[in-house]
């Protein structure tokens, strides 16, 4: 058996499929670092971000990026200077 060339499919597409795989793992860690480490507007959408980001995968993911930044708290002040 060559261990180059697998059931029909050659060792460059397990390279690939293991480095997109590696990489959607990182993005996917990040995603939930960020969520744990993020002020939203309700304290439950901490939790309700992080399950979903658990359970939906890619998807979860994808829909973290698009639509919790409209829920996080504003902790820019431009009055800061002023007190």
């Amino acid at each position: 058996m060559n261990l180059m060339f697998i059931g029909g499919v050659s060792g460059g597409v397990f390279l690939i499929l293991g480095l997109l795989s590696f990489i959607f793992f990182v993005l996917w860690v990040i995603t939930i670092v960020n969520a744990v480490q993020s002020n939203f507007k309700d304290p439950n959408m901490k939790l309700i971000w992080i399950l979903i980001i658990l359970f939906g995968n890619f998807l979860g993911m994808v829909l973290y990026w698009i639509i919790a930044p409209g829920q996080k708290k504003n902790d820019f002040n431009q009055f800061n200077h002023l007190k």
